[in-house]
């Protein structure tokens, strides 16, 4: 024996929660585009929606869906869509980090310089993602293209991140 577990079947569906932060969106005075992207993107890879909300660019807010969510057990991923920008409303990043027990720079990393080539601005995102219990959370930018190149990112190794949090090491992908 090798010390390593395996699973002959991945434990389906993953269990996913999207959380768009939106002053706008939360007001009604915008569609939530970039929610339903990632919706789309979760049923597409037979994963379960099992949470969903849209709240205002309100620290207080964000830290209590992140933490609700991260420690009810019933969610592996969440997604966090919006406010991830350098204005003095983008606080999702800070609301992110109180509830982080371990940060993976390199997925924030990797989504910015993946749009970086073609969209300097890129560089300017900020969102911070990581491990709240054995919950992954990961921030995208606020618009469907963001989400959409971000999305491409994480559909790389999202499963083997969460076969990694529920001890289910496969090696590596």
């Amino acid at each position: 024996m090798t010390g390593v577990q395996t699973c002959a079947l991945p434990i389906w569906p993953l269990r996913v929660a999207i959380l768009t932060v939106s002053d706008a969106g939360s007001r009604g005075e915008r569609e939530d585009t970039s929610g339903e992207a990632i919706a789309r993107w979760a049923g597409n890879r037979d994963y379960h929606v099992a949470a969903r909300s849209l709240v205002p660019d309100e620290t207080g807010e964000i830290v209590r869906t992140l933490v609700q969510w991260a420690d009810s057990g019933d969610i592996d991923l969440i997604l966090t869509t919006g406010g991830t920008g350098l204005t003095s409303r983008d606080v999702t990043p800070e609301a992110t980090g109180a509830v982080l027990d371990r940060h993976a720079p390199g997925i924030a990393e990797a989504l910015r310089m993946t749009a970086y080539p073609r969209l300097p601005a890129a560089a300017l995102a900020r969102g911070p993602a990581g491990v709240g219990g054995r919950t992954r959370s990961g921030k995208l930018p606020g618009s469907p293209g963001g989400v959409g190149d971000g999305l491409a990112v994480l559909a790389g190794f999202v499963d083997h991140a969460g076969d990694l949090l529920r001890d289910l090491k496969r090696g590596h992908p």
